[in-house]
């Protein structure tokens, strides 16, 4: 049976309207974290000049790579296997970088090799698209969002929502800028950082 996520049900359609805006020339998207593949399936579907290349952790591939080949569509290829820690990124030849709802599951290593890597691959005016809970300022924005992060945090010390601050800190030394901060359903924000010149 196909894994399924109720969040990804509910936020495909606002995530979608957005991507629709900023992925509008693009040719090729790299979606690191594709989980379900729900995501995947909706936005390929809605941007079918965009070739989708969805990617997972070796263990949740076989679920994903079932429901990409049940959508059948000609953009979204069979998905990679690809783990940010590992340098030994797949040859994607992307112009930009999704990723949803992953920044607070991983260790803050693996959020700076993901934006380090990013950084490196994409080419100039390249973007990387960061969707989830954040910190603005120390602050958490809800107090649901406290609540997550609290519960993030008991279950593994090293996850946690990010610091906004921290990550501008951290997309600036991988010549990445924030070029848009964009207020999502359920206090979440869609960050839009664009790969500038050095």
């Amino acid at each position: 049976m196909m894994a399924f996520s109720a969040a990804c049900e509910r936020n495909k359609e606002p995530i979608g309207a957005q991507l629709g805006i900023y992925l509008a020339t693009a040719r090729r998207v790299l979606e690191i974290g594709s989980g379900t593949g729900q995501h995947a399936v909706h936005f390929a579907a809605a941007l079918p000049n965009v070739v989708w290349q969805a990617t997972d952790r070796a263990p949740g591939l076989p679920s994903l790579a079932d429901r990409l080949a049940a959508a059948g569509l000609p953009n979204l290829p069979a998905p990679l296997v690809l783990d940010v820690g590992d340098p030994s990124w797949p040859a994607a030849g992307e112009d930009a970088v999704f990723t949803a709802n992953t920044l607070h599951i991983m260790d803050w290593p693996s959020v700076t090799a993901l934006f380090t890597t990013v950084g490196r691959r994409l080419p100039v005016g390249g973007l990387l698209l960061t969707y989830g809970p954040f910190l603005r300022h120390g602050v958490h924005t809800s107090p649901s969002n406290a609540l997550f992060d609290a519960d993030l945090r008991r279950q593994d010390p090293a996850s946690g929502l990010r610091e906004l601050d921290e990550l501008a800190k951290l997309a600036a030394s991988a010549d990445l800028r924030l070029v848009a901060d964009i207020g999502m359903p359920a206090n979440n924000q869609l960050l839009v950082w664009q790969r500038v010149a050095t």
